[in-house]
């Protein structure tokens, strides 16, 4: 059986900002024998590397079997990529930090919306709605 893999979409520039959120996740994620996928992590590209960025983007989001999106703040960067994991029919889990700003447009792709206190909030809501995302 093929193992199964999660894409988070976080903003480069938040990234930093959600060390204990991202580990949350990996921790959690690994529980369950998932492998979570950081792009902003594994990869770095020059400015003018935009269109190999997006490629290899796009074929590691190919490579997944659910895409969480972190948009606390709104990212462009990762709307598109949730735009592209819908578009292949990935199941799609939108979260966010109570009380930042609501994605309308990420919540209309979303299987799942939840916005969490911290990172054990987090952790408690992934362990539970992972199981029922990837039957």
């Amino acid at each position: 059986m093929k193992s199964k893999k999660a894409y988070l979409g976080i903003s480069f520039s938040n990234r930093k900002l959600f060390s204990k959120e991202v580990n949350a996740l990996q921790n959690t994620l690994n529980q369950k024998k998932i492998e979570l996928m950081v792009f902003v992590d594994k990869y770095r590209f020059e400015p003018h590397q935009e269109v190999e960025m997006m490629q290899t983007a796009f074929q590691e989001i190919e490579q997944c079997d659910v895409f969480i999106a972190e948009l606390t703040s709104k990212a462009i960067g990762v709307g598109i990529e949730l735009g592209y994991a819908y578009k292949l029919g990935l199941p799609i889990i939108y979260i966010r930090k109570t009380g930042s700003e609501y994605s309308t447009t990420a919540a209309g792709c979303a299987q799942e919306i939840y916005e969490y206190e911290d990172d054990l909030d987090l952790s408690n809501y992934l362990s539970q709605i992972i199981p029922q995302l990837l039957k």
